[in-house]
């Protein structure tokens, strides 16, 4: 009798990378997935070691442990292989542990893992699971590929080829469709997929998904009543806090948005970015305790995570202040510019040391501080966001550095020249600094000096200039180096002088540099994920051999 095999079992040439710190568990799985036919296996025996060998090599499995003592956990070693695109689309992710706490599922699961198995593990569990795995992943692999390029569009119109032949994946191949749409700006299409969905069924991420959107069209309100009835309905939804706690921020309902976050910070309290969200909320209130237990933990547990940031450092440095702890909060400001060594965390401490000294009563070191701070923007191109220069502005006036305060606003609104909200705020400073008339004519001078540099590229481009254009954009983009629109401009008219003279790889950098910042300053943007799929169908396609 002729024996048949599944195509989704032949694992013999695929690499796996088995990750657990007791060596016995390490042979238990690597005898089981030799039951596969594997004959690439790696071993490591802690987070460290895992990810040394994930950037040395491409796997098709890696099994980790999710608790591996001192170091990186399994849930950092994910983090860190996504966000360094370490493991590519079809690689299968499987967490492993004798945990079975709410608290470590819900932190592994916000990092998307393929599976989560519970030890003690059996040889039919394992090859049952990668195989129903594997198959999916091929289901997906084109999609994720155009995502992990940047090409949303393509993606998403991947999404809409697979959903007329794969049944058996058709809600989530439309989750992931309403998702890509979202993220190329395209809000009303995204809109119809969630809502036609939602028909079926109320799921939590479609609800979420038009929370978000009304959202984005100023109905605040009642995105955050659907995202309220969401965490009733699915207590468990981690994004839904996320959005909620944004919702009230928004309205101006911090104290509410504490709470939120608190919420979710009992659900999963391992999340960096979450953490740090909550601690600035509080420390915003002056709610110094929940601010500096936030603040804390955060900075614990990215210890050993590629999401830590800055910002938790910087934050519990200001809590000190508050604290009149002057002594901890420099020795922490030390810390993050030894630990985040470049001239934007450099900028920050030094704002952060003068609002220290001014919060403990130091004047005379406040005064200083300015001073200081003041010769680094003159030295440093280097700036952190839009509210972080604000609040270095605030500074600057309060301990008497006028100029350099002027200066920096000026900055801020040529890199934000249609942002009306911000000039408002800006407005606010110089008010507050009893400099309405002159503040008032300085946001305009900016606004309108953007403008004019941004109009005239434009103008030689439309004007058939092309070669002109680019040049006149490319210095744009070096005077104004997070002004979105110029951004999106220089990509486009360099995109224009490509179909025209032929491809050049340099300016297809420089596009793609571009547009990776537009992505990073303002994401979600339509004209990013338009241009972003011209300039790949214009990028020369590689033969593979």
């Amino acid at each position: 009798m002729a024996t048949t095999t599944n195509k989704f079992t032949e694992w013999t040439n695929k690499r796996f990378l088995l990750v657990d710190d007791f060596p016995s568990m390490r042979t238990m799985l690597r005898d089981m997935v030799r039951g596969l036919g594997v004959k690439y296996i790696d071993q490591a025996d802690n987070g460290a070691e895992a990810v040394i060998a994930l950037s040395r090599n491409k796997y098709d499995v890696v099994l980790c442990d999710y608790n591996m003592g001192t170091g990186k956990n399994g849930q950092q070693v994910l983090e860190e292989a996504k966000i360094l695109d370490l493991i590519g689309p079809t690689c299968i992710w499987l967490m492993v542990s004798a945990e079975k706490s709410v608290e470590s599922v819900m932190g592994a699961a916000e990092y998307q893992p393929d599976g989560y198995l519970v030890k003690p593990i059996t040889e039919s569990i394992l090859h049952t699971r990668l195989n129903r795995i594997w198959t999916k992943k091929q289901v997906f692999k084109e999609i994720e590929e155009a995502y992990g390029a940047k090409d949303y569009l393509k993606a998403a119109k991947l999404c809409d080829v697979k959903l007329g032949t794969e049944k058996l994946h058709e809600l989530e191949l439309t989750r992931m469709k309403a998702t890509l749409l979202l993220k190329s700006g395209e809000s009303d299409q995204a809109r119809a997929v969630f809502e036609q969905v939602m028909v079926e069924r109320e799921y939590p991420w479609a609800k979420t998904g038009i929370a978000k959107i009304r959202m984005q069209n100023g109905e605040v309100e009642e995105a955050k009543a659907m995202l309220q009835e969401v965490i009733t309905e699915n207590p468990h939804y981690l994004e839904a806090y996320d959005q909620l706690a944004d919702a009230q921020q928004k309205l101006g309902e911090f104290a509410e948005a504490e709470q939120v976050l608190q919420d979710a910070a009992k659900l999963s309290p391992n999340s960096v970015l979450r953490q740090k969200t909550l601690g600035t909320i509080a420390l915003k209130l002056g709610n110094i305790a929940i601010a500096e237990k936030a603040f804390r933990k955060s900075v614990e547990v990215g210890t050993h995570s590629v999401l830590r940031t800055p910002d938790s450092y910087l934050g519990l440095a200001r809590v000190c202040g508050q604290k009149n702890e002057p002594k901890e909060a420099l020795k922490l400001l030390a810390t993050v510019q030894a630990e985040f060594n470049t001239e934007e965390v450099r900028v920050r401490a030094k704002i952060s040391e003068g609002l220290v000294y001014h919060e403990c009563g130091d004047y005379v070191k406040a005064r200083k501080s300015g001073d200081e701070l003041g010769r680094l923007l003159r030295e440093t191109a280097a700036r952190p966001d839009p509210e972080s220069c604000l609040e270095m502005a605030r500074l600057l006036f309060a301990v008497g550095v006028k100029d350099a305060a002027a200066d920096l606003l000026r900055e801020v609104m040529k890199n934000n020249h249609d942002n009306d909200l911000l000039a408002a705020d800006a407005q606010q400073i110089f008010d507050k600094a009893r400099m309405s008339e002159a503040g008032a004519e300085l946001i305009n001078g900016a606004r309108k000096e953007a403008g004019e540099i941004m109009d005239r590229g434009v103008m030689l481009w439309k004007g058939g200039q092309v070669a002109e254009a680019v040049d006149w954009m490319r210095n744009a983009r070096k005077t104004l180096p997070s002004n979105v629109r110029i951004l999106l401009n220089f990509s486009q008219i360099a995109i224009a002088a490509m179909r025209k003279n032929g491809y050049d790889a340099e300016m297809a950098v420089e596009a793609n540099d571009s547009l990776i910042l537009v992505d990073k300053i303002a994401p979600n943007q339509r004209r990013f994920a338009q241009l972003m799929e011209q300039l790949i169908d214009l990028t020369p396609k590689v033969e593979e051999e």
